[in-house]
């Protein structure tokens, strides 16, 4: 006699029968007891050991590809982890080279920030972004072991040129084709951009030769950030002659 209510429905009873049958199979096939599956969040110390193990990899994988040919998939499998959770603790690629070098400061960011306004605002976007970077101390002592190690020759060295060409001087390039800029001369501009940014942060941070050092940060902006723009637009203006010049004491 059934009484009602207390009966197991049909498609529950199937489907525990179903997951019974699959546990029962995979005991078989493996001749042991299937382990409890873990739950809730991993342990602080499989993180930092996962971390650990991803910087490994990707500091040998960016060693010995450079930075454009090292993937995601190839440092998750020399990590012996899912690709999946190299996201999930950092992101992208972009980030990973910022954990490798050990620097609080993501240059990819700050351009695509830039490059996000308007074509004629990008040339004050990036030097100020620039000098509100170089000027947090947080950020300044790792960002300058960055710099010099990009003149280095070493692997690290090799990957962060290979980062900065890809990350600043290609993206300030393609939205520059985007425009309608053709590509061999959107590369040069960029390029002639890049080289105006360095030379200040070299002078500024690397140097610290006054009174560029002390410079308040909007009369950096004020003067230098005409100047990349210029670039980025052709550097139609730098063509024209000096004002003043005709005046000078060649001509008298």
């Amino acid at each position: 006699m059934r009484l009602e209510g207390f009966s197991r429905p049909a498609h529950r009873a199937r489907a525990a029968g179903s997951q019974r049958g699959r546990r029962l199979c995979l005991v078989e096939q493996q001749g042991t007891r299937v382990p409890p599956r873990k739950r809730g969040r991993p342990r602080a110390a499989e993180v930092g050991e996962a971390r650990r193990r991803i910087l490994a990899a990707a500091t040998q994988e960016f060693a010995e590809h450079g930075y454009e040919a090292a993937s995601i998939r190839a440092i998750a499998r020399r990590a012996e982890v899912d690709p999946a959770l190299i996201r999930h603790y950092f992101d992208d690629k972009q980030a990973l080279v910022a954990a490798v070098v050990q620097v609080p400061l993501r240059p990819d960011q700050l351009v695509r920030g830039a490059l996000d306004g308007p074509i004629d605002g990008i040339g004050e976007a990036l030097v100020t972004g620039v000098v509100r970077a170089w000027d947090a101390p947080a950020v300044r002592p790792a960002a300058l072991a960055a710099l010099r190690g990009t003149v280095g020759h070493g692997p690290v060295s090799r990957m962060l040129r290979e980062f900065l060409r890809h990350e600043l001087m290609h993206r300030i390039a393609t939205r520059l084709a985007e425009a309608g800029v053709p590509s061999d001369e959107a590369e040069l501009r960029a390029e002639f951009a890049v080289s105006q940014i360095v030379g200040l942060i070299m002078v500024r941070y690397v140097l610290v030769a006054e009174p560029l050092a002390s410079l308040p940060p909007a009369d950096i902006v004020r003067r230098v950030a005409p100047v990349v723009q210029l670039h980025l637009e052709g550097g139609a203006a730098l063509d024209s002659p000096v004002s003043g010049a005709k005046n000078s004491s060649h001509d008298e």
